[in-house]
């Protein structure tokens, strides 16, 4: 992460909805709570999983982010995401 860019930038590319998930969460690990990421995506899904995803798991989905080119939406990381299972992530671990 660029410390003078206080936004991480994440292209989802053309990911299907679990994999752009698991995408999201891989670097949602390593970064530090209160970071805003900004995922870029042609998934037409995005913008319903998104926010339900960031409900389940506590991040803040945050929205659309007006820019030139492909949709791409903000969501600020929390410092304790519930976990979910390694190939499912719309499945909370019990």
């Amino acid at each position: 992460m660029d410390p003078a860019d206080p936004v991480y930038h994440l292209d989802g590319g053309d990911l299907g909805c679990a994999r752009l998930l698991i995408l999201l969460r891989d670097h949602a690990a390593k970064l530090p709570a209160g970071t805003v990421v900004h995922l870029t995506t042609s998934d037409p899904v995005a913008p319903i999983d998104l926010p339900a995803w960031c409900r389940m798991v506590g991040h803040t989905y945050l929205g659309p982010v007006t820019a030139p080119g492909r949709p791409t939406y903000a969501v600020q990381l929390t410092g304790r995401p519930a976990p979910t299972r390694g190939d499912r992530p719309w499945h909370r671990v019990p």
